[in-house]
């Protein structure tokens, strides 16, 4: 007996072949959601102090400081590193802070610029305790090995001297670092063993955290940390803003009473000239001893100074302490410069050249 279909079968069978077989079964689209762009949110409770130009100038200068700085770990510590910027950002110095554990040891440095001295506010450093230990160990005469160790690590006090003679070699490169730029000595004041403790600097001050990374002959991987408050990148930014300025003819301060005290230890020739005269060769060639050239000048005339080649000063011949002498008496203007100076001397000293050269030139000829 056949099946007998239920009303709902036939009624999902004639619903069936309504539509055609071949048409594929409608799939609901999913709607596309753009993507959002990626903004930083500003925080205008702590804007920002330094622009990027500023910014990226103070990159440049620790990628070349450690540049340097490898050069001289590897060659002083005898091993292989590579030190390079990782990461230089705005902050706030309770961030800077709040990363350390209470054995860290944190150097504070004192900035010293020639011209300004010391300046109040210091900078801070601090290495991680593996690179520390693995350059000891190098300085020790240890071999290749890299000492890995826990970041809450405590120095010895022999492990601290010598910490701070590290210390020197790593401090002692960022004045070189800065060199390009402006001159600065960075001296390392205090190790501090409890950073928590120091308040030299506010907690909501603004500073600038620089991160060097330290690969250690390709196996460990190391930090250095260094942080510079804002009020003293404001003045180093400014001295370097003022040579900038200097270097294109332009200043904001009056240096001139500087380059006066510079210029008065500056010596010049001081010649006095008695009088002018010319002379014909052969009046010239019979010259002798004792003979007398007249000046053409009474022997109370005035005589010119002459300061270098220049004339300024007119004056009469006298003796003091029984030492020929000549008293100014009046300054030379501008008009009567070119009325003073000797005429068709330099003429003529170009023509006894020529002269004595050709002289020259027969007598080699007559002894040959």
């Amino acid at each position: 007996m056949a099946d007998v279909l239920s009303q709902s079968q036939i009624d999902a069978l004639l619903q069936s072949m309504k539509g055609s077989p071949d048409d594929p079964p409608e799939v609901e689209e999913e709607p596309v959601v753009e993507p959002e762009d990626d903004y930083n949110k500003y925080d205008f409770y702590s804007p920002r102090k330094f622009t990027k130009e500023k910014l990226k100038l103070l990159r440049s200068i620790f990628e070349n400081y450690a540049r340097i700085l490898t050069s001289q770990v590897n060659g002083i510590f005898r091993t292989m590193t590579d030190i390079t910027v990782m990461e230089l950002r705005e902050s706030r110095y309770y961030e800077y802070v709040n990363s350390f554990h209470e054995n860290d040891c944190m150097t504070i440095i004192d900035t010293v610029m020639p011209e300004k001295g010391k300046f109040s506010v210091p900078m801070m450093i601090y290495v991680t305790p593996g690179l520390i230990l693995t350059l000891m160990s190098h300085m020790l005469g240890g071999g290749e090995q890299v000492i890995s160790t826990e970041e809450n690590y405590r120095y010895s006090d022999v492990e601290m001297s010598l910490y701070k003679r590290i210390l020197e070699y790593i401090i002692h490169a960022l004045g070189d670092g800065f060199s390009n730029y402006l001159t600065v000595d960075f001296r390392p004041q205090k190790v501090e063993e409890n950073p928590s403790m120091i308040q030299e600097v506010g907690l909501d001050e603004t500073v600038v955290l620089v991160h060097l990374n330290v690969d250690v002959t390709g196996i460990a991987s190391e930090k250095i940390r260094i942080c510079i408050p804002g009020t003293l990148l404001e003045q180093i930014f400014r001295t370097i803003d003022n040579r900038k300025h200097i270097a294109r003819g332009f200043t904001y301060s009056n240096n001139s009473e500087v380059i006066m005290s510079h210029l008065k230890e500056t010596k010049f020739p001081l010649t006095a000239q008695l009088g002018t005269v010319r002379l014909t060769m052969e009046d010239l060639y019979r010259l002798q001893v004792g003979d007398v050239i007249d000046m053409n000048k009474s022997k109370d005339a005035t005589l010119s100074l002459f300061v270098g080649k220049q004339p300024w000063f007119k004056g009469t011949m006298g003796v003091h302490h029984k030492n020929i002498a000549i008293e100014i008496c009046e300054r030379i203007e501008e008009e009567e410069v070119e009325a003073i100076r000797p005429s068709g001397l330099e003429e003529d000293d170009e023509g006894l050249k020529e002269l004595a050269a050709s002289v020259s030139g027969i007598d080699d000829g007559s002894m040959e």
